[in-house]
This record gives structure tokens, C-alpha cells and sequence, in this order.
């Protein structure tokens, strides 16, 4: 699946099915655009979305007033499409910039449950071991506790935890949305890097999806991020990249 295969309709219920596993306290639709309304550390839990990508700049203002009224920063999250240029227009003369590169990516679910036989935990609530590896050493423990208590909101998600001893090294969430299943929150210790663990968290959780009935998988990934990678051998494709606008 490419951009170009989605219709109006699919980009809609992605951005929807994406800001629900996130669970900001408050969600607006404004002209168009769907505004999550966080105060955390979680980008795509506090910043204005098109639900179209051929949707004009004339909600802007608007939007903006939401989240000032509310004592919060405005931020937009747009992909890199050429039908959304008069909104950038827009977002640059009003003082925006764009930044944090981020790829969202589309897989089957038929196949990432196939990309590893590894046997791993799935939790139907985090415990504090899964919790421990976002506030652990190499990641910001303020992102990490608003990245766990985001992602413990999120409705019927499940929690997997994979390590070695019996131990919880490696970490991850799937969240399932209207119409798809959604990857969030994939963290290893840098110390068990390399050694298959998320490839593992992926594949059982892709299994949890197709027992569940969903088809289609999604992710988004910083474009710098290593990761790539396995999410690339995992089967899944980019079908755009966005920026933050703030």
C-alpha cells in the first residue's frame, strides 16, 4: 500500500485509530482537522491533524485559539504532500517551522505475525517491569513516565515485554483502533540491543491482531531511527513522511 492507494476515507481512520492509542484528555474537531489536546511529551497526543490531505489553511486560527485557551503550545502534525502546501503557507507566515522528520509506516498483519517464532510476554496491563525499561538508563525518564501513562490509557491495548532470565529488556504496545492495529512505544535497553528482541515483541503481537481479526498494521518511526530497519523487514512501507509544525 502507497499514498496514492489510500482514499480519503483510510487516511481519515488512520489519523483516527493514531490519536486514539495516544488517549490525549481531550480531542476537538475543528474544520476538518482532528486536535488532540495534551500537555505531555507525546507529539502526536498534542498537535492539530488533517483528516484530509487536500484540506485548506482556513481552520487555523481557530485551532490555534484551542490550544491557547487552554494554555498550550500549537503544534500541526503534516505530511509531506504537495496538496497541503497552502497550509504551510500558512503555518510559515504565522511563525511555524517544521521539524522531527517522521515516517508513517503500513504492514499486513499476516505478516509481521510471521517474522519471528519467539515466544514473548503479553500483558493485557503494563507492570511496573515494563514500565521500568522507558525510565531506565539511555531514554528521558519525563518523556518515558508521559509515554507510559499515555500509553497504559489507551482502550484494549495489549503490553508486551521480552528479555532474557525472565527479565523485561525490551518493551512494546499495540493499540487497536476502527480499523487497524497500531504499533506504539517499542523500547530496548541499550545494553540487549541486537540480540532479536523487539523482531520477537513485533511478530507476537501482529499474532494478537490476527487472532483479534484486524488485517492491516501501522508505526511511525523518527527517520533517523536505527529501527527502521526491522520495521523494514518486518513488511512494513512508508506511505508518507510528516514534520511537526510548532
Amino acid at each position: 500500500m502507497d499514498r496514492l492507494s489510500l482514499t480519503g476515507a483510510d487516511i481519515a481512520v488512520l489519523e483516527r485509530d493514531t490519536v486514539a492509542a495516544v488517549a490525549p484528555p481531550e480531542t476537538l474537531e475543528i474544520g476538518g482537522w482532528m486536535v488532540p489536546l495534551d500537555n505531555g511529551t507525546i507529539g502526536r497526543a498534542k498537535s492539530a491533524v488533517p483528516l484530509r490531505h487536500d484540506i485548506g489553511p482556513a481552520a487555523i486560527a481557530q485551532i490555534e485559539d484551542a490550544y491557547r485557551s487552554r494554555g498550550l503550545k500549537p503544534a500541526f502534525r503534516l505530511a509531506d504532500v504537495p496538496t497541503l502546501e497552502s497550509v504551510f503557507a500558512e503555518l510559515t507566515r504565522r511563525g511555524l517551522t517544521p521539524d522531527q522528520p517522521t515516517i508513517f509506516k503500513t504492514g499486513t498483519v499476516a505478516k509481521l505475525s510471521a517474522f519471528s517464532d519467539v515466544s514473548v510476554c503479553i500483558l493485557e496491563k503494563p507492570d511496573d517491569a515494563w514500565a521500568g525499561v522507558f525510565l531506565g538508563d539511555g531514554f528521558d525518564p519525563t518523556d518515558g513516565a508521559h509515554r507510559v501513562a499515555a500509553l497504559t490509557r489507551s482502550p484494549g491495548a495489549i503490553y508486551a515485554a521480552a528479555g532474557e532470565g525472565g527479565a523485561t529488556q525490551a518493551v512494546g504496545v499495540m493499540s487497536f483502533g476502527a480499523q487497524w492495529a497500531g504499533i506504539h512505544g517499542m523500547r530496548t535497553a541499550p545494553a540487549h540491543r541486537g540480540k532479536g528482541h523487539a523482531s520477537a515483541i513485533l511478530a507476537a503481537m501482529g499474532r494478537v491482531a490476527q487472532a483479534r481479526g484486524f488485517e492491516r498494521v501501522f508505526l511511525q518511526v523518527e527517520e533517523p531511527n536505527p529501527a527502521r530497519r526491522i520495521y523494514r523487514a518486518a513488511g512494513f512501507s512508508p506511505i508518507w513522511r510528516y514534520h511537526y509544525w510548532r
